[in-house]
């Protein structure tokens, strides 16, 4: 009886039968391949010899046993110099003969180059001797083109417990990287395969061999999902090493490339192969475009870690040559970002992949720009920025051109108006003097939307409502239309699989602790909430606190990172400060701890513009303080003494330091900005195995709340509804500030291209009117105004249908609002800062935990249309009553365990603020009904954290004083009297001070 042969030959053997059976390889042996050489011989001259018999006449390689040497060794000089890679596209050069080493795969009716590819010879080969000296194993499959080597393999079986792990030990130790089959650019890339899992290498270098994994990806993480129809890893050999695919891959994504340290000036080469996620991504993308046209939308969801320059640079090299009934699909690909450190990152990407010279052109100026879209130029890099220049200048000339728009973190480079000049200028609809104004608004209107005649890729790791709504799949689920990427690479996968470092594994807390007393003797009434924002900040700005921050900060960097070798001792920190005055702070503070300890590290200090420190004179630059250039500061922070960048409003977004492993955060961060900011600390390097994060202004809720949006795929939960652009207009003509004539007057005036002077009358009685209004009236009307706008602006490059009435108003209120005084808002809390004094301040640090993120897709609303702003009447209260509730709060209560309770009672607003009969009182009861619910959902809240703190229980029920403090302060955080979806805010540091608010305001 025969069993399945579940040994590694059994895999070896199915892989090699499919491989020949199913794609037309050739199956080779050992006396084919010609070891000194590392060909197989056999193949090699077959197919030279059937495809360019003159050639090889003029050689005489089959008349001599010399000239047959001199032949190899060229051939052989010529791969170790260029490559396997460029052999393979261009030939060999073998005097006097010109050579052809492989057929490239045929456009769509070219019947001669079909015949001549088919004439390329696929060969596999198992167990090859590849070696001279007879003791060492042999290699388990070999791929050869042409007789030439291009692919490597290791098996392993999982089932004869071995893995891809066990393979790539194999290749680190069995496989000496001087052997020729295994020298660095003799093939494209060496796999270690198992039947679970892959991975693959492109220079093996021994020990210091990199392998990366090769895997579709698994519930958004790494590995494989199960294969109901075969091994998870057969998608190796049925797809990607199927000829077609493979010669895609050498054609188009496989390279090598050249690197110039900017320090040194030293070159490095590297061989780069496509990771899987890029393959699948960048081919699904083009089969798209060749099946549907140009003319749709596509959101890439791509995480840090992805590659995802590398990914960009092989679509638009890949869209220009995509072709219908023998003529270009697309005549220009743009490809835009609006972060400048990646202009030219990008831009030298897309560069070393172009095989055609003078195909890429940077357009740096506006003028670039313009020259490169009219010269036809076929691909062409730029920020969004260049985009507002060229609309008087594109004109109808390119209405019928074809282009593709790639656009790099499209969350940010997408803006309303950005995107409407950019898509007037490529429709050709870019107005002209002759038109006349009702051509105008129909070219406004037009320009707004996507143009049919570009096809549209954003690629983003962390995409907004917009842009999901924008860019993202349309589907249909539970009777909502919800969007989704067209393409995930997540930053779960990116963690799982090592291209990223997971930045929540180490997040320790700091909490602060303080009192302050009150230094006047009458007791003056306050603001409550805007006082209590006040205390916070002046406690937190104080130099004392700043001290004690900046001192643990050095201490940890010193015990913590430096002690410990981090980065084998070349680790770096970053500071983040929640403004230019607390950066300067923090600059002195921690450099005079620096001093004190006698350090041997420097800091450098990142802000924008010029700041007056202290009445200093003159004002502050980061320039001036560092002594260099800010454009340097990325260059000098690589190199010593310099280890801790101190910033304000810089290098939170877009700054790549793989050496950056310890982050200090004193600045509330929410939402995509705390991805961006503590992400800076998640590039992958040698020896980098762990960062540390120490944050003394988030809790660790609201830090997992905006991670867990992007760890795998955003899903936009519906759609923006226009119609409540309608209720916009109706709020805001019920004010009667302005009427239809006004409008109509006013933008015929404006695109006519009328003076000031005829504009302004219309605009200064409209704002004579507003400023009548009641108070409340003024800011409802105001926010009705921008609200309208902002929607318009994103609805109008979405919807299919125009609307003149809303073009023309969108133009009067983006001309009037300008004209509109902010609403007097006055400050009751004003004065307070003089009426009190810190009493004390400690801060601890909590246990360092691994933040946890929800294993699931995460939903995001759409954009909020309708919502308008109103006064927020202030809650008055006596100085020495927001004294006593601010240190009942934050360290005046004689508690046994102080911090635990103090954490408790922080929790306690958002527990109560979720129980539904609450809920259900705040919308369809009174205020006195409301709070018998919140009352009631406290003690049960109290109750279910007695376990927890039973003194925090038994303080709630035996001191009536306490009990009252308590109950007062959850039910004024949390009730809600219109009923409106509520949203609980976090502190914006551990000082527990609420800003409380609902969506709508």
């Amino acid at each position: 009886m025969a069993f399945t042969n579940t040994k590694e030959n059994g895999l070896e053997s199915l892989i090699v039968k499919w491989l020949v059976e199913q794609n037309g390889y050739e199956e080779g042996t050992n006396a084919d391949y010609n070891k000194e050489y590392a060909v197989d011989e056999t193949r090699l001259f077959r197919f030279l010899q059937d495809t360019q018999p003159k050639e090889m006449d003029k050689l005489g390689v089959f008349t001599s046993d010399t000239k047959k040497r001199q032949f190899l060794n060229r051939l052989s000089g010529e791969i170790a110099k260029r490559g396997i890679i460029d052999v393979l596209r261009n030939g060999v050069k073998v005097y006097p003969a010109d050579l052809i080493m492989f057929y490239l795969t045929p456009t769509e009716n070219n019947q001669q180059a079909r015949i001549m590819y088919e004439k390329n010879i696929f060969s596999v080969t198992r167990q090859l001797r590849y070696s001279q000296d007879a003791g060492k194993l042999a290699l388990d499959v070999c791929l050869f083109i042409n007789g030439l080597p291009v692919i490597t393999m290791e098996l392993k079986n999982q089932l004869t417990k071995q893995n891809t792990e066990n393979a790539v030990r194999q290749y680190k130790e069995d496989r000496d990287f001087h052997d020729l089959l295994f020298s660095f650019k003799r093939c494209m890339v060496h796999f270690a395969v198992d039947d679970a899992t892959i991975q693959f290498c492109t220079k093996l270098a021994g020990k210091d061999s990199w392998f990366l994994p090769f895997n579709k990806g698994y519930n958004d993480g790494a590995g494989n999902p199960p294969n109901p129809d075969g091994l998870m890893t057969d998608y190796l050999w049925k797809d990607v090493l199927t000829k077609r695919k493979l010669s895609r891959i050498i054609e188009n994504y496989a390279q090598v490339v050249e690197e110039v340290d900017e320090d040194t000036k030293k070159k490095s080469v590297k061989q780069i192969w496509p990771r899987y996620h890029q393959l699948d991504c960048v081919e699904k993308l083009l089969a798209d475009v060749q099946e549907n046209g140009v003319g749709k939308r596509y959101l890439i969801q791509h995480s840090a870690g992805s590659g995802k320059s590398n990914s960009i640079a092989w679509l638009a090299h890949q869209l220009i040559g995509l072709e219908k009934d023998g003529h270009p699909m697309i005549d220009s690909v743009l490809v835009v970002t609006d972060r400048r450190i990646l202009d030219k990152q990008i831009r030298n990407t897309i560069k070393q992949f172009m095989q055609v010279k003078n195909t890429v052109v940077w357009a740096e100026h506006s003028g670039d720009l313009r020259k490169a879209i009219q010269d036809g130029k076929r691909i062409i890099i730029s920020t969004i920025e260049k985009f507002p220049y060229i609309i008087s200048e594109i004109g109808q000339e390119h209405k019928n051109n074809k282009f593709a728009i790639i656009i790099d973190e499209a969350h940010s480079g997408q803006s309303g108006r950005n995107s409407a000049n950019m898509n007037l200028a490529l429709s050709g609809l870019a107005t002209d003097d002759e038109a006349d104004n009702e051509d105008k608004i129909n070219a406004m209107m037009e320009g707004r939307k996507l143009v049919s005649s570009a096809s549209y890729f954003a690629f983003t790791a962390t995409p907004k409502n917009k842009t999901e709504e924008m860019f993202g799949v349309p589907y249909e689920e539970d009777g909502e239309i919800k969007h989704r990427p067209f393409h995930v690479y997540t930053m779960k996968q990116a963690i799982q699989e090592g291209f990223i470092l997971d930045v929540l594994r180490n997040y320790t807390t700091i909490d602060s602790w303080y009192k302050i007393m009150k230094t006047v003797e009458d007791d003056p009434m306050f603001d409550k909430k805007r006082a209590q924002k006040k205390l916070r900040a002046f406690v937190e700005g104080n130099p004392d606190v700043i001290a004690k921050k900046a001192a643990m900060m050095v201490e940890h960097f010193h015990e913590q990172v430096i002690a410990k070798k981090k980065i084998g001792g070349k680790a770096r920190a970053m500071v983040v400060t929640a403004s230019i005055p607390r950066c300067i702070e923090y600059y002195y503070a921690i450099n005079k701890c620096l001093a004190d300890r006698h350090s041997p590290y420097k800091t450098i200090v990142a802000f924008s513009g010029e700041h007056k420190y202290n009445g200093q004179e003159p004002a502050l630059t980061s320039a001036a303080m560092n002594g260099f250039p800010d454009a340097k500061i990325p260059k000098e922070f690589k190199k010593d003494p310099y280890r801790i960048l101190i910033v304000a409003d810089m290098f939170q977004t877009g700054f790549d330091e793989p050496l950056l492993q310890t982050m200090y955060v004193d600045k509330p961060l929410y939402d995509i900005a705390a991805v961006q900011t503590l992400s800076r600390l998640n590039r992958a390097y040698p020896g980098k195995d762990e960062v540390y994060v120490l944050d003394f202004a988030n809790k660790t809720s609201v830090i997992e709340k905006a991670f867990s949006k992007f760890y795998r795929t955003t899903i936009l939960s519906g759609e923006t509804d226009p119609n409540k652009l309608y209720d916009l207009i109706t709020l805001m003509e019920s004010y009667q500030v302005y009427d239809n004539s006004d409008i109509e007057k006013l933008v015929d005036l404006f695109l006519s291209g009328a003076e000031r002077d005829r504009l302004d009358p219309i605009l200064d009685a409209c704002a004579a009117v507003y400023k009548q209004l009641e108070l409340d009236d003024q800011i409802k009307f105001k926010s009705a105004a921008k609200s309208f706008v902002r929607t318009y602006g994103f609805l109008g490059s979405i919807l299919p249908y125009g609307n003149v009435d809303w073009e023309k108003l969108s133009i009067f209120l983006n001309l009037l609002i300008p004209k509109l005084p902010s609403p007097r808002d006055d400050d009751f809390s004003e004065g307070i800062l003089q009426t009190i004094d810190l009493n004390s301040y400690r801060n601890e640090a909590q246990e360092a935990i691994a933040i946890k993120l929800e294993d699931a897709d995460a939903e995001i609303a759409p954009v909020p249309a309708g919502k308008v702003g109103h006064i927020v009447e202030p809650e008055m209260d006596l100085l020495s009553k927001i004294i006593m509730d601010f240190n009942d709060m934050f360290g005046n209560i004689n508690w046994n365990d102080t911090d635990n309770v103090q954490r408790q009672i922080l929790a306690i607003p958002e527990m109560v603020s979720k129980d539904k009969k609450y809920q259900n009182a705040m919308k369809n009861s009174d205020e006195q009904e409301a709070r018998t619910e919140s009352e009631r959902a406290l003690q049960q809240v109290i109750f279910s954290i007695m376990a927890d703190n039973m003194e925090l229980f038994k303080q709630f029920q035996d001191n009536p004083s306490f009990k009252k403090w308590l109950s007062d302060l959850v039910f004024n955080l949390t009730y809600n009297p219109e009923g409106k979806e509520y949203v609980m805010p976090e502190p914006s540091d551990k000082s527990g001070t609420y800003d409380v608010q609902t969506q709508e305001t």
